[in-house]
Parts: C-alpha cells; structure tokens; sequence
C-alpha cells in the first residue's frame, strides 16, 4: 500500500504536468506569440505554488521523524529557491 503522503504529492506533480502540457497544446492552438507569452505567464504561478505545496505535504509527512530546526532549514532552502526563482 502507498504512503498516503506520497501519493498526494505524486498526484499533485501529475496534475500540474497535464497542465503544462495542456497549456502547451493551447498555445499551438493559439499561433501567436502574444497569446503564448499570455499563457505562459499564467503558468509562472503553476510551479512555484506546487513545489510549495508538494513540499508542504511532504513535510507534513515527515513531521514526527523531523526536529523543528531541520523545518526551519528546508522551509529557508524553499524560501532561497523561490526569491532565486521570481525575483528580477
């Protein structure tokens, strides 16, 4: 039986590649940069908000083997990601 910590984070990945790749369709479709660049732009809150959110349940999960200043560490490790990631 899967860990059920796993599986939601494995379903959340999954769902957020079908939306990449469901954008990418969409953008095909479109045919214009402008319209692509719109949607693309859309998916700039995809990703970080999943690896928050995966990481957030993944936590969650290891919360009783984790002590509180290893939290602290990761959650500093997303925060580094996420200003390295989106700020310009």
């Amino acid at each position: 039986m899967l860990d059920k910590f796993v599986t939601s984070m494995a379903s959340l990945r999954i769902i957020s590649g079908s939306i990449e790749i469901l954008a990418a369709l969409f953008m095909l479709k479109l045919g214009r940069v402008d319209k692509a660049l719109a949607v693309n732009s859309a998916l700039a809150f995809v990703g970080p908000s999943v690896l928050i959110i995966t990481t957030a349940i993944g936590l969650s999960g290891m919360a009783d083997r984790l002590s509180w200043g290893k939290i602290i560490w990761i959650g500093s490790g997303v925060a580094c990601l996420l200003i390295g990631i989106l700020k310009k």
